[in-house]
């Protein structure tokens, strides 16, 4: 185990809000803040078990997925990559020493500086919209240890594409790059967004396996940052339901498919319901991939395909996105009656707020555990058991 010390970025980076503080503190406070949450909206479940952190292998380099922002530390200064400052959005903390990442991470960040500098490239400049360099994505199959590198740009010059691939394959690096992409952007709001995709080398997806099921991550697929963690959390939430063998299950939020694929395990059938239409043709593929055909994937929200749904589910299990659920989709989920629901939640907040929902249809909260999947950082996970009440 590698020893380590308070981040070197931490002074500046905006990525961790706990360095320094003891483990043992940062899970005590994160279980404080849930149970705070709970009871501003009245929400006393049966059991509420104490919060499960991170083994100590997995408390640092555990995240699978970095994007990274070429910008300036200070105006007009030498390029950066890197992560926002702290209270200051229009500046970047080159963070070439993250803890949270694989040190190949921090190898191909460091190259890809050394690249724009040796070009004299410039950043995109999100007031007067010139320049070159817009972000960096880097990927790692945990299992597999294959990379994705993910170069962002404008289309304000020319790149130089075959130096960028022989650069980065001749680099030292403990995983193996499977694949080299070149996204063009020139939309000027301040995100990823893929106008033109070029695959530059390789493929344009990596693999990934979670509960021995086997996943083709693309490009910009949702997937879940800490592999390690995740199987825990999905372990322990599908675990709640008294039996859901043989029956009709909707996994609703699903992304990629990941939990619908583990329910397909045991499951007669499951519908999996996704807004992100590229997550769903990953879904589909992912089913595909491991022999699983009793799964069926719709795309587009939530509440309008359940609204046109013939078919009655058996179970449901959803896990939205950090704004939660709509108050239509609650109340249409609550009003299947199912016996259980389990709730997958990355955002506490907007958890509670669902919950308090669901108690008013008619529904208990039967157990709730939050997990800390994410050390250093502010970010708490949780599941949560509901159950129908007797009339």
């Amino acid at each position: 185990m590698e020893d380590f010390k308070v981040c070197v970025h931490d002074e500046f980076c905006g990525g961790c809000v706990y360095q320094g503080v003891p483990y043992e503190e940062q899970l005590a406070l994160k279980e404080q803040e849930v149970r705070r949450l709970f009871e501003d909206r009245g929400i006393r479940p049966e059991v509420f078990d104490a919060i499960e952190g991170c083994p100590q292998e997995h408390k640092y380099r555990y995240r699978n997925k970095m994007e990274y922002t070429f910008g300036d530390f200070v105006k007009d200064g030498p390029v950066c990559l890197g992560m926002h400052k702290k209270k200051n959005f229009m500046s970047i903390v080159t963070v070439d020493q993250c803890q949270l990442v694989d040190e190949d991470f921090n190898r191909i960040l460091k190259f890809n500086l050394e690249f724009a500098e040796s070009h004299g490239y410039r950043h995109y400049n999100k007031k007067s919209h010139k320049g070159l360099l817009r972000h960096l994505i880097v990927r790692k199959g945990i299992r597999t240890e294959e990379l994705l590198v993910n170069i962002v740009t404008s289309r304000d010059e020319e790149f130089d594409e075959a130096g960028y691939v022989a650069g980065l394959l001749a680099l030292s690096l403990s995983n193996q790059i499977v694949g080299i992409l070149h996204t063009l952007n020139d939309n000027i709001a301040d995100k990823v967004t893929c106008e033109e995709l070029r695959t530059l080398y390789g493929r344009d997806y990596y693999m990934e396996e979670i509960l021995e099921l086997k996943f083709k991550v693309s490009a910009f697929s949702f997937f879940q940052t800490n592999v390690e963690a995740v199987e825990r959390l999905y372990s322990e939430a599908l675990a709640l339901i008294d039996d859901f063998s043989g029956k009709k299950a909707f996994d609703l939020y699903c992304g990629t498919g990941t939990i619908s694929q583990v329910l397909a395990l045991k499951a007669g059938q499951v519908t999996g319901i996704e807004l992100v239409e590229e997550a769903v043709e990953a879904a589909r593929v992912n089913a595909e991939l491991n022999g699983l055909t009793n799964c069926h994937f719709i795309a587009g929200d939530v509440f309008e395909e359940l609204q046109k749904l013939q078919e009655t589910p058996e179970v449901i299990v959803v896990d939205p996105p950090r704004v939660g659920m709509s108050m239509d989709a609650v109340e249409k989920i609550a009003g299947y009656g199912v016996p259980q629901i389990v709730y997958i939640s990355c955002n506490p907040k907007s958890l509670a707020l669902n919950l308090q929902q669901f108690v008013y249809l008619g529904y208990q909260v039967k157990y709730a555990k939050p997990f800390d999947n994410f050390p250093w950082t502010k970010h708490t996970e949780c599941i949560v058991l509901l159950q129908r009440k007797r009339k």
